[in-house]
C-alpha cells in the first residue's frame, strides 16, 4: 500500500471528537477526559471549544499539542469578509460527535432556549442532528433540583441529544447531592458508543 493510500485510509477511520466545556468547576476534569479519549479510542482526533469561564478551571497550555483549543475570540479573528469560513460551521462539519462536558446551568439554559451568543452555543445551534451530541450536566445540587433544570434537560433530549446523567456525591462547594458531572470513564464510554 502506498503512503498516500495509507494516509487516506487512516483519515477515513479516524474519529473526530469535539469537546465543549463550560464554566463549571468540573472543567478541571477536561485534561483527564482528553487523556482517556486518547487511551480508549483508536485513531481519535480531539478539538476543544472552551468558553471563557471554563478556562478558569484548567490550563490550556497543559493539554497535548495535537489538541486544538478554540475560543470565542477565534471566531471573529478567522472571519473578516463574506467568503471566509465561519468557525462554528466548520467545527460542525469537522466533528463526528460533540460532547459537552461539563454542561453548566447557564449553558444548559441557553441551549434549551436556542440562544447562541458564544462559539460553543453557536456550534450547538448549527449542529447536524444526524450526528450524536452528548451532554454531561454539572452544577450545584440546588441548581440541579430547580424545576427549570428538568424542563431544560427534557428539551435537549427532545432535540435528540444524549444525556450522560450527573451523579450524587460531595460537590466542590461542600454540598452533598446530585449535580456532579458523570465520572470520566462513563463519559468516555458514552462517546465511544456514540461513534462506533
Amino acid at each position: 500500500m502506498m503512503a498516500d493510500d495509507r494516509e487516506q485510509k487512516e483519515s477515513s477511520t479516524r474519529k473526530r471528537v469535539l469537546l465543549g466545556c463550560t464554566g463549571s468547576v468540573a472543567s478541571i476534569k477536561v485534561p483527564r477526559i482528553i487523556e482517556e479519549l486518547f487511551l480508549r479510542i483508536s485513531s481519535v482526533e480531539i478539538e476543544i471549544v472552551a468558553t471563557e469561564y471554563s478556562q478558569k478551571f484548567f490550563d490550556v497550555t497543559s493539554l497535548p499539542e495535537k489538541v486544538k483549543v478554540h475560543t470565542d475570540a477565534e471566531e471573529w479573528q478567522t472571519w473578516q469578509k463574506m467568503e471566509d469560513p465561519v468557525l462554528h460551521v466548520e467545527l460542525r462539519r469537522w466533528a463526528d460527535v460533540l460532547v459537552i462536558a461539563p454542561l453548566d446551568a447557564n449553558t444548559l439554559a441557553k441551549i434549551s432556549h436556542g440562544i447562541c451568543d458564544n462559539l460553543l452555543t453557536c456550534t450547538v445551534r448549527a449542529w447536524d442532528l444526524k450526528k450524536p451530541l452528548l451532554f454531561c450536566p454539572a452544577m450545584n445540587t440546588n441548581m440541579w433540583e430547580h424545576p427549570l433544570t428538568s424542563r431544560q434537560v427534557t428539551t435537549l433530549k427532545e432535540f435528540g441529544y444524549l444525556e450522560v446523567p450527573c451523579i450524587e456525591k460531595k460537590l466542590a462547594c461542600g454540598d452533598i447531592g446530585y449535580g456532579a458531572m458523570a465520572e470520566v470513564s462513563t463519559i468516555v464510554t458514552a462517546v465511544k458508543e456514540a461513534i462506533s
